[in-house]
């Protein structure tokens, strides 16, 4: 019985450093994190009062969230709402949105968590219909 035909050994040692070299670049490739604007100490405690006042059972960011509420992803850097629009909602509530009785520097830092999350992105989804079988069709 023969060992294995020398170009069999060669067309493996090609497959293998081929797979090494794929994997290491595909390991390192996806690694580099993006750079987006830095949370101030701010926008921190409004992220910390976000979620301590439950406000993602009503709104969403980004799209994840309650559906009672509107979504507040860019609700700051919209030019026909802005940051005295959310402070008005805030700091009165409205007949489905409780007042939280937050004090003024809650409330800024409320707002700074909002500007931070639409200095980081947008968010406009498209509206869909929903088909019969489940799937979502978007207006294109």
């Amino acid at each position: 019985m023969k060992g294995p035909q020398p170009w069999r050994r060669f067309l493996f040692l090609a497959l293998f450093v081929s797979f090494f070299f794929y994997s290491a670049s595909v390991y390192t490739s996806g690694t580099a994190l993006n750079e987006g604007p830095v949370a101030s100490d701010a926008a921190l405690r409004g992220q910390t009062l976000f979620r301590e006042n439950n406000c993602w059972a009503c709104h969403q960011i980004y799209g994840l969230g309650g559906y009672m509420g509107p979504d507040l992803t860019n609700v700051i850097n919209n030019p026909d709402l802005g940051p005295e629009y959310a402070r008005m909602f805030i700091e009165v509530g409205t007949d489905r949105m409780p007042d939280f009785q937050l004090s003024d520097s809650e409330i800024d830092d409320l707002i700074a968590y909002l500007e931070y999350v639409g200095a980081a992105g947008n968010y406009n989804p498209k509206k869909g219909k929903v088909t019969w079988y489940g799937t979502v069709e978007y207006e294109r």
